[in-house]
């Protein structure tokens, strides 16, 4: 684990155990990324703790071994943490979490991202944790609900919201901060001025 005693995580105003959240698309992984830089903190990518070989999900076939991951990989004083699996953070780290970030992005916007981001992967075969490659023409078939990316986008859009909101309201996440981004100019301004009180 990298050291905790440099000053830019202890002053940072959002601290320095963070999860951003959003829906499939709303770039994630890439703010996280950013803020684990700025912070010099860990990166944690939960789709990486919870996928496995064949597109198995920990998170449906063995719980408590993603449980004991997601626990590991944020035993220290300083990460962030790209993903949701709500049911599984809100155990692991939530009790001692000082920011949780919300992307909540335009519904268009994630269609397209996704679309785009499908094609490219598919296209070149991208590898996806591990050995999990990504097809392009199933997101498009909405009709087949859980299949079709396009189709959980849809649908998550309005949960999401909504379980964020109770989350706020929740007095047991009463010492959480909450940050909600609606667009990729707030998302950019945002790590912005992470990097900037950091001076990276």
């Amino acid at each position: 684990m990298k050291s905790t005693s440099i000053k830019c995580p202890s002053r940072a105003p959002i601290g320095r155990r963070i999860q951003v959240m959003g829906n499939s698309n709303t770039g994630k992984s890439t703010l996280a990324r950013r803020l684990a830089k700025a912070l010099d903190a860990e990166f944690v990518e939960l789709d990486a703790l919870n996928w496995l070989p064949d597109w198995v999900g920990l998170n449906e076939t063995n719980p408590d071994e993603l449980l004991r991951r997601i626990e590991q990989a944020t035993y220290g004083d300083a990460w962030v943490v790209a993903g949701n699996y709500k049911r599984f953070t809100q155990q692991a780290f939530w009790p001692r979490i000082d920011t949780v970030i919300w992307l909540d992005l335009p519904l268009p916007q994630l269609i397209w991202r996704a679309l785009r981001r499908s094609w490219q992967r598919a296209r070149t075969r991208e590898l996806l944790w591990g050995t999990n490659v990504e097809r392009f023409w199933p997101q498009l078939a909405f009709w087949r609900k859980e299949d079709s990316l396009v189709y959980w986008i849809l649908i998550n859009q309005r949960r999401w919201r909504k379980s964020m909101r109770a989350a706020t309201k929740d007095p047991r996440w009463a010492h959480i901060r909450f940050v909600t981004l609606s667009s990729a100019r707030e998302v950019d301004r945002f790590a912005a001025g992470v990097e900037a009180e950091c001076g990276r």
